[in-house]
């Protein structure tokens, strides 16, 4: 009988849920329902950047500027995480050399921190008589890293012009593939942006942007080429394009070292990148940078009156827009400064690249600056190495050439163990997760009522807060008098909830199912084309815009249920003291603080769950997990201690998953949850065994 029970339940559990439980076009009230949480997280975006420009406005004189740099720079090393590590030795060697006729490229390999190696060349003229001026060239994300073909007519055209160049491989690309995989010879992950991104979660839950390791490389790259004796310590540059122009704009703004700098295809503004291509890969976003006030003109002002110049292309998916008002900005206050032809935009009119008028424009400014001339020469001709002729390891990695490398899933581990939060608390939750329900009334519009064998749906609809609405759907026994109520929550909608809700109202119970924001019908259409991101992270567009802006897209889910748990226990056929609420995938990650900070909520269940934030920390690879990501979660607390705060009312599981989804076996969730109540579906006969 329970296997027949357990077929049924898997059969309607897996069907295709009736079309009419999702009865919205997606237009209401004007507003796209599809478009309506990533429009919402984009205007709070655009507020907060509104206030940045009418308070950097003010800046005038050399005094404003440095406490303006001075403020831009503690703000952006506490994003980081804090303090930089410790300098270390770089324990330098150079594994062999390729010698031209004008120059030569030593391979060199040292150590950004103990144990995790940096491979990268170094570029050295031949003639003249040092110590040369020098570029510090970090990569983009194109293929090849640093035997990208772009990048060799950069550097080869910079070393026969006399400059001396260091190259290096960005983690994730190159010779420093953190997810290599043996038998495939490439990454897990196939490209480097996904292996930044799912690094990216990793630290970021520990408080620390995937940028902190990045820069921090980018730092001891310039160590290293400042110990070289050829170098002239007081004329070294930094220029790169794309990942690389964002860390030439990264490391131009923090370290004084440099003398010019040049970032290509970057900058532009945080407006208009939410407005076209939203949030780049982990690496480029620094949560909560907006709502601290940064934006990408300050990179530029905490480099003035340094000469500086944005390389930018017309027809760039970073946009032009955002380009052309960055360099107002900066501009305005490079002018105050008496300093005005010591800033720059050249503007080329093709698409994203280091190409060649962008390059020739490089050299000239350079040559300006740090030669003392500009740069008229053009491109000298450049012979294209093969990558693997640039390595600076025998077997083209760091993880097979060193047995006990470091890596950052290895370091964040230790990290983890550093900054590791004890005291979970409500006021804490509530802090982390920006939670301000509204309290006003709920009003509620009805969109019709499904008549069902004993029992009947109310299609509707509730805002939790202006711009905001959530679908629903409200459950109710045929039946009269008050009943046991449940708040359903799904990850992939109410739809997707039927099979469960029809289950809890067949036992008597009042049931809400709603549709979260950015969830169900309003989830947002992929528009990745085709990309391996949505399987990987979501909606990750609008949970790091989230993100950036202070307010994590859990939190903002939170106050939907707070507004949905007002609005059910208003029904007449309600029993308030009896409330479950039952999250599902995604969505049981905000059910479970909604929980916490909502007495009224008497018993929780929790289906197919990722175990903990600290699973995701330990686990090297996870799918789906940036829309519950909190910056530096796990300073303060982790899900089983907010479960354990729900005591003495009760916490089920169902199903438990590990960070790609896999069902973890219960003796292993019972490590976390031991006074937590396990279940498997498949060993039950209705979703009514852990619900009562």
């Amino acid at each position: 009988m329970r296997c027949a029970s357990y077929l049924l339940l898997a059969c309607t559990a897996f069907a295709q849920a009736p079309t009419d439980l999702n009865f919205l076009s997606n237009q209401v009230d004007g507003r796209e329902l599809r478009e309506m949480l990533p429009n919402y997280v984009k205007a709070r975006a655009f507020r907060l950047l509104d206030e940045r420009r009418q308070r950097v406005s003010a800046l005038g004189s050399s005094q404003d500027l440095f406490r303006h740099r001075q403020q831009y720079r503690e703000k952006l090393i506490r994003l980081l995480g804090g303090p930089f590590p410790e300098k270390t030795p770089l324990n330098p060697r150079v594994t062999a050399t390729l010698d031209f006729p004008e120059f030569k490229i030593e391979k060199v390999i040292f150590e950004s921190q103990p144990g995790f190696h940096v491979t990268a060349n170094l570029y050295l003229p031949k003639k003249g008589r040092g110590p040369f001026p020098a570029i510090l060239f970090p990569l983009g994300h194109e293929a090849g890293a640093k035997a990208h073909e772009a990048w060799q007519y950069v550097l080869v055209s910079f070393v026969k012009k006399g400059y001396v160049c260091l190259a290096w491989d960005t983690i994730g690309q190159g010779e420093r593939i953190q997810m290599w995989d043996d038998d495939f010879r490439q990454s897990k992950v196939i490209r480097s942006t996904t292996e930044h991104t799912i690094s990216g979660l990793q630290t970021l839950l520990n408080g620390d942007p995937l940028a902190r390791y990045t820069i921090w490389d980018g730092i001891r790259a310039l160590d290293y080429l400042l110990s070289r004796p050829e170098v002239d310590a007081k004329r070294v540059g930094v220029t790169g394009n794309s990942g690389g122009g964002t860390h030439t704009s990264y490391l131009a703004s923090l370290d004084d070292r440099f003398a010019a700098a040049a970032p290509s295809c970057y900058l532009t503004n945080w407006r208009r990148l939410l407005e076209t291509i939203g949030p780049q890969d982990a690496e480029q976003c620094i949560p909560p940078s907006i709502s601290e006030g940064l934006d990408h003109p300050d990179f530029v002002l905490s480099f003035a009156p340094k000469p500086y110049l944005m390389l930018t292309a017309v027809r760039d998916f970073f946009s032009i827009a955002g380009a052309r008002e960055t360099y107002a900005e900066a501009a305005r206050v490079y002018d105050s400064l008496g300093a005005a032809d010591r800033f720059g935009k050249f503007e080329a009119d093709d698409g994203h690249g280091y190409t060649k008028p962008r390059r020739l424009a490089a050299y000239r400014f350079f040559g300006k600056h740090l030669l003392g001339a500009e740069d008229t020469e053009g491109e000298p001709t450049v012979k294209i190495l093969l990558e693997e002729e640039l390595w600076a390891t025998s077997s083209g990695q760091v993880v097979t050439e060193f047995p006990k490398e470091e890596t950052v899933h290895s370091l964040n581990l230790k990290r983890l163990a550093q900054v590791r939060g004890q005291a979970p608390s409500l006021d804490g939750l509530r802090r982390v997760l920006s939670f301000a329900p509204l309290s006003t009334p709920v009003p509620a519009r009805s969109y019709g009522i499904l008549e069902r064998d004993g029992y009947r749906i109310e299609k509707l609809t509730f805002d939790p807060e202006p711009s905001i609405l959530v679908p629903a759907l409200l459950y109710l026994p045929n039946d009269s008098g008050r009943k046991p109520a449940v708040l359903l929550a799904h990850g992939q909608g109410k739809s997707a909830a039927h099979a469960t809700a029809e289950q809890l109202v067949r036992d008597g119970k009042v049931v809400l199912s709603v549709d979260l924001r950015g969830l169900g019908e309003t989830r947002a259409f992929d528009d990745e084309n085709g990309s391996d991101w949505p399987r990987y992270f979501g909606d990750y567009r609008s949970a790091m815009t989230a993100l950036l802006t202070g307010k994590p897209l859990a939190g903002m889910r939170t106050e939907d249920l707070a507004r949905a748990i007002d609005w059910l226990r208003s029904r007449p056929e309600v029993d308030p003291s009896s409330l479950l609420a039952y999250g599902v995938d995604s969505a049981a990650v905000p059910v479970l603080y909604a929980a916490a900070l909502d007495n009224r909520i008497t018993s929780v269940v929790l289906e197919r769950m990722v175990l903990s934030y600290e699973a995701v920390v330990r686990q090297r690879i996870s799918r789906s997990q940036w829309e519950n990501a909190i910056t530096g979660v796990l300073r303060h607390f982790d899900l089983p201690d907010i479960a354990r705060l729900l005591a003495p009312r009760q916490v089920r599981l169902v199903d438990p998953v590990n960070t790609l989804g896999q069902p973890v076996p219960v003796p292993v969730a019972k490590k976390s949850y031991p006074n937590a109540p396990i279940f498997r579906r498949q060993l039950s006969s209705s979703a009514t065994d852990w619900s009562r």
